[in-house]
């Protein structure tokens, strides 16, 4: 069995700090944990650099997309139910989704035609939905996202979810991946199923069982104090730094990347992933659909844009590795990992039994520390 080696863990703890230091990034808690063991879990640098409150292994963060992996993961456990197939039509049970049309741009003109096919469960889960993101560009449809306001947190689930049906897709269904508001779509389809929002949906079925007391769509007043904020103005661009207002109790309860957490909190999800299903001898979901929703859902379909790095996949919920070479870090085929705009990150490893997780307010330098932090892990291997 492998072991971490104590040098190894210090130059990643060394390589933390000193950015911490340098004001790169106003500060970080970090977790690496091998064979189940928690090996590394410490805050470093300032949790606040506006008050230069020191940051604290309790503090709160906007872990923006790692929301996904634990919406994905309540969707799959009521497929174990019955409750839905994930080869049902979306519009099954969100109706405006029914004779959606894709834009296609030729010649400074769009033009609409009807999908070949609807988007299904699952096609939301990989992200082949047809669907995009405001943020990843400016085509007809982004703009049309933008104009729409479609990351509003002033409207319910159920009102996105129509916002959204009513533009046009960017894509055929299921022709290639691409990162998108599908799991903020996949948010209200649980709540028609479920029959609740989904915040309430998630404490019920994943939070509350697994004690992740830290984590919910908004911060109660009384921890305001512990929340991880920020640089006002990012050190590298001279650009203002905003991130979603964790004070703020939002009306969408955003399935895509609304949650906020802990280090704590995030590091039980994990350990249930590790552990394919059980925690502390309370079996949550089969080992059979940890399995499933850990392995590669793409099998050919193009990727698009560099989110997936070179020899991955992507699951349900997470990019998947292939491959063993061909991506630009170390690793091991059936890893498996995400991140969140706002800095955070983790990743699992379970040939090796190891995973990690990072967690730190620096949004626009969130690319380049989790691609630090992945390599300087695997390096404290023996």
């Amino acid at each position: 069995m492998s072991s971490l080696n104590r040098a190894g863990l210090a130059r990643l703890r060394g390589f933390l700090q000193a950015h911490a230091d340098e004001r790169r990034i106003p500060g970080a808690v970090v977790v690496v944990a091998l064979g189940g063991h928690v090996e590394l879990f410490e805050a470093l640098g300032q949790r606040d650099p506006a008050t230069g409150a020191a940051m604290k292994s309790d503090a709160i963060f906007r872990i923006y997309s790692m929301t996904k992996p634990l919406v994905s993961l309540v969707t799959l456990m009521l497929a174990e139910e019955g409750r839905l197939q994930l080869m049902d039509p979306v519009s099954r049970y969100l109706p405006e989704f029914a004779g959606q049309q894709v834009a296609v741009e030729e010649g400074g003109a769009v033009r609409l035609e009807p999908v070949r096919r609807e988007a299904t469960v699952h096609d939301l889960l990989r992200h082949t939905a047809g669907l995009t993101y405001e943020f990843l560009g400016t085509n007809a449809v982004q703009r049309q996202y933008v104009e729409t306001r479609i990351g509003s947190r002033a409207r319910s689930n159920a009102e996105f979810s129509k916002a959204l049906a009513a533009l046009p897709l960017g894509l055929q269904p299921g022709s290639a991946w691409e990162y998108s508001r599908a799991t903020d779509v996949l948010g209200a389809l649980l709540e028609v199923i479920a029959g609740q929002p989904l915040g309430r949906l998630l404490h019920q079925r994943i939070l509350d069982p697994l004690g992740m007391k830290d984590t919910a769509f908004g911060i109660t007043e009384a921890n305001w104090d512990r929340i991880a904020e920020p640089f006002a103005v990012d050190p590298e661009s001279g650009e203002a730094v905003r991130l979603l207002n964790a004070r703020e109790m939002p009306k969408f309860e955003s399935g895509g990347g609304g949650l906020m957490s802990t280090a704590g909190d995030y590091l039980r999800f994990l350990q249930l992933m590790r552990n394919r299903g059980m925690l502390d001898g309370t079996r949550l979901v089969s080992r059979k659909t940890i399995e499933w929703m850990t392995s590669d859902h793409l099998d050919g379909v193009g990727i698009r844009g560099d989110l997936v790095l070179p020899g991955y996949g992507f699951g349900l919920g997470f990019a998947v590795r292939r491959h063993t070479g061909i991506a630009p870090q170390p690793g091991s085929p059936g890893q498996y990992q995400w991140s969140g705009l706002g800095g955070t990150s983790f990743f699992v490893d379970p040939v090796e039994d190891l995973f990690a997780l990072l967690m730190t307010q620096a949004p626009n330098q969130g690319a380049y520390y989790r691609n630090q932090f992945r390599p300087l892990v695997y390096a404290a291997l023996d």
